[in-house]
């Protein structure tokens, strides 16, 4: 158990004692987990909503040791990343979170379950590793397509990658191209229209040279 807030952890600790191995005062965001965790293990709990992102992400990081998480998150939060392509909520985190895990939306939590009683609804949601072990890709190009591409989500991809495309500096892994004929229907599209796969396809056919 990770918590930062040292008064949570002296209460815990308490009240149950027997928690001292496994408590530990850390902030999750700087802590190594895998010096901290040996082989595989799950993410449970109540994710602080102003960093719930960034948690996310940090579990991407940990993809190979954590084949489930659970937890609660804000309502609007939760309903983006369980979002299909097409929706208005799709993005970023919908893309890179459902490469590697399928997702459930488990249930709503009203804010009368607080005291105080929040302003937001929350949600529990399930993350399960599914059998994905590579992509067909540069990750790290997967990943900057994707962020770049969702940046400027009213804008055809072709034109939001512009800057990739013709700044090799800004690219970081090798030289993207241009999109050919046949690879219009990708780039000629919203992000929020194309599914993992395609995007896969997509990154997949920029970096050939």
């Amino acid at each position: 158990m990770i918590e930062i807030d040292g008064e949570s952890v002296r209460y815990l600790l308490e009240k149950w004692p027997q928690l001292s191995p496994v408590l530990y005062e850390a902030d999750f965001l700087q802590t190594n987990l895998a010096k901290l965790f040996k082989g595989k293990f799950s993410v449970i709990g109540n994710f602080p909503y102003n960093i719930s992102s960034q948690i996310f992400f940090k579990i991407l990081d940990y993809k190979e040791q954590v084949p489930e998480v659970v937890c609660m998150i804000q309502k609007e939060v939760a309903e983006r990343i369980a979002a299909p392509p097409g929706s208005k909520t799709y993005g970023i985190l919908s893309v890179l979170l459902q490469t590697w895990y399928d997702i459930e939306y488990l249930f709503t939590v009203g804010e009368g379950a607080f005291v105080p009683p929040p302003k937001v609804k929350s949600a529990v949601i399930r993350l399960t590793r599914n059998s994905r072990t590579k992509l067909d890709c540069d990750e790290r190009v997967f990943k900057m397509v994707v962020k770049t591409a969702f940046n400027q989500r009213r804008k055809k991809i072709s034109n939001s990658l512009k800057p990739l495309i013709e700044d090799p500096v800004k690219q970081e892994s090798g030289s993207l191209r241009k999109p050919q004929a046949d690879e219009r229907v990708f780039a000629d599209a919203r992000p929020e229209q194309l599914s993992v796969e395609q995007f896969i396809i997509l990154t997949k056919a920029l970096q050939r040279q």
